[in-house]
C-alpha cells in the first residue's frame, strides 16, 4: 500500500471492505522540518524521508499479523501537548476511522499517557504508540525466558502509566502482552502497587538468568574462542549473514525483528581457528529506551565482543539515516561506533545491484580510510563472504601474540594445553620435539612464555 500524505484537502478512500479482525490505520505525525532550522544543520543528525518512515511503521504493523487498512503521512508544525496532533487533523482522522471501519490506530511516535488517553477519547478507537507496538512485536518474538523476562519488565514499566479501561468494546485475549486488548488483560486491571511487585520479581529472576550467562561466557573465555558479535539495523539481513558464516539454520524472514533471542555458533575461520559468532536483536530509529535497558543483559554479548560487525543493508533508500540509528544504540550501550580496531563495517545485499552500480559501490567503498574499511557481501549468494572471514581473523589476531615455542613430542598434557588454549599456526617434529607456532591471548601470553620457554614469533 502507498503511504498517502493526509494534509488538508487530501483525498480520502471512498469506500471500505468489510471489517476484519486486526485493521488498523497507520498514521506518521512527523514534524516538518525547516530550511536553517538545527535539526536542517545539524551534521550528526540524518534525516528521514517520510515517507520511508511510514512504510518502516506499517511493516512493524504487519510484523505481528496486523491488517493495515490504511497508511497516511499527517505533517505537522508543532506537537500539540493535549494529542500531539492538532484538533484539525484529529477529525479528519477519526472521519477516516469510520469510513475504513478500523480497531486500532498506529501513531508512529511516542506518545505521553495523556495524549494516547486523549486520543482515544476523540478518535473513539485504541491507540498505540511506536513504543508500545515494538514492545508488541517483541512479546510475541521472545522465545528464550530471559527473552520473555526483559520483555515483560520493559512492558510493565511501560505501562504503568498508562492504565486505562475505556475501551469495553476491544475487550478479549488477543496474545503478546496485552497493548492492544481490552480491559480483561491482567496488566490492565492490575493497580500500580501490584505492577511494582511484579517488576521487582522479574528483576530478581532476570539477575538468576543473568548470573548464568555470565558463567557461560566465563567457561567460553577459558578456551581459546574470540567473540564476534553481529549488529544492525532490523531486517538488516544479520540472520542470513549468520547461517551463512555458520552453516546454521536460524529464522531469517524478510520481516522487522524476525531475530530476537540471541543466538550463538561456532565460526570457523580461515586458517583453522574458532571464534564464537552470535547474532543480536536488530535495531531501529528510536529503540525504546525500556527495550535498550532491559535487553541489556542479551547485548552484553555486543559489550563483550573482541568483534562487531555492523551489518548494513546498503542497498536501502534509509541506508545512512539507519546507519545513524545503529550508531545511537551503540553509543547507548557504551561502544564507541567509530573504534577502527573494533568494529568492521559489512555492506549487504549488494546482489540487488546490477553490474555498473556495484562497480561504483565498490570505488566508494575502495575510497573509505583504510583504518575503516566497508566489507562488500550477498549474504545470500555468498560473495564477499571469504574476504569478510578474513578480514574477521586479520581483527582477532591483531589483539592477540604470536609465539614460538620446542616441546617434547612425549609431553602429551603439554600439547593438549596448547591445543585447548591456543590456536597452533604452525607444528612440525624434528628429532623428537615439536617446533610450534602458536597464537594466544594476552592473558595466557605469561603462562606460555613461562612453562614452554616460549619466545616471540618472527616470520621469515
Amino acid at each position: 500500500m502507498e503511504p498517502r500524505n493526509f494534509d488538508g484537502d487530501a483525498d480520502r478512500p471512498r469506500s471500505a471492505g468489510a471489517k476484519q479482525t486486526g485493521r488498523v490505520l497507520v498514521i506518521g505525525p512527523y514534524l516538518r522540518v525547516r530550511a536553517g532550522s538545527a535539526d536542517a544543520q545539524s551534521e550528526t543528525h540524518v534525516l528521514r524521508d517520510a515517507e520511508a518512515r511510514l512504510d518502516e511503521a506499517a511493516g512493524l504493523a504487519r510484523a505481528i499479523d496486523l491488517v493495515v487498512a490504511d497508511a497516511i503521512i499527517a505533517p505537522i508544525s508543532q506537537i500539540r501537548p493535549a494529542t500531539y496532533i492538532g484538533k484539525g487533523k484529529v477529525e479528519e482522522i477519526a472521519g477516516l476511522i469510520k469510513t475504513l471501519e478500523v480497531e486500532l490506530v498506529v501513531m508512529d511516535c511516542a506518545l505521553a499517557p495523556i495524549q494516547q488517553r486523549n486520543l482515544e477519547k476523540e478518535l473513539h478507537a485504541k491507540v498505540l504508540d511506536r513504543t508500545g507496538l515494538i514492545l508488541e512485536i517483541f512479546g510475541r518474538r521472545a522465545k528464550t525466558r530471559e527473552g520473555s523476562l526483559q520483555v515483560e519488565l520493559a512492558h510493565l514499566n511501560y505501562q504503568r502509566s498508562r492504565l486505562v479501561r475505556s475501551w469495553t468494546h476491544l475487550e478479549r485475549q488477543r496474545g503478546g502482552f496485552g497493548f492492544m486488548g481490552g480491559p480483561g488483560e491482567t496488566q490492565i486491571e492490575a493497580d500500580r502497587r501490584l505492577i511494582q511487585e511484579r517488576i521487582s520479581k522479574l528483576e530478581g529472576e532476570l539477575k538468576k538468568v543473568q548470573a548464568t550467562r555470565r558463567l557461560h561466557r566465563a567457561g567460553r573465555q577459558r578456551v581459546p574462542y574470540r567473540v564476534v558479535a553481529l549488529v544492525g539495523y532490523t531486517n538488516a539481513g544479520k540472520s542470513t549473514l549468520f547461517n551463512r558464516l555458520t552453516r546454521a539454520d536460524v529464522q531469517a524472514a524478510d520481516m522487522l525483528f524476525a531475530t530476537l533471542d540471541p543466538t550463538l555458533r561456532a565460526l570457523n575461520l580461515p586458517h583453522g581457528g574458532k571464534a564464537m559468532l552470535s547474532d543480536t536483536v536488530g535495531f531501529i530509529s528510536n529503540l525504546p529506551t525500556q527495550l535498550v535497558a532491559a535487553f541489556r543483559a542479551t547485548l552484553e554479548e555486543v559489550l563483550e565482543a573482541d568483534v562487531i560487525l555492523h551489518v548494513r543493508d546498503i542497498s536501502h533508500e534509509d541506508a545512512e539515516a539507519q546507519q545513524s540509528d545503529v550508531d545511537a544504540v551503540l553509543r547507548q550501550l557504551g561502544i564507541n561506533p567509530d573504534d577502527s580496531g573494533r568494529i568492521i563495517e559489512v555492506w549487504n545485499k549488494i546482489d540487488r545491484y546490477d553490474a555498473e552500480q556495484r562497480e561504483e559501490l565498490l570505488n566508494i567503498a575502495a575510497r573509505r580510510p583504510a583504518d575503516h574499511p566497508a566489507m562488500l557481501v550477498s549474504a545470500v549468494t555468498g560473495e564477499g563472504v571469504d574476504a569478510l572471514l578474513a578480514a574477521i581473523e586479520e581483527r582477532l589476531a591483531a589483539k592477540r601474540t604470536t609465539l614460538d615455542l620446542s616441546i617434547d613430542a612425549a609431553d602429551g598434557a603439554g600439547i593438549s594445553w596448547l591445543h585447548r588454549n591456543a590456536e597452533v599456526l604452525a607444528k612440525e617434529l624434528h628429532d623428537g620435539r615439536f617446533d610450534m607456532t602458536v597464537r594466544v591471548d594476552e592473558t595466557k601470553r605469561d603462562i606460555v612464555v613461562s612453562r614452554f620457554d616460549a619466545v616471540p614469533h618472527h616470520a621469515a
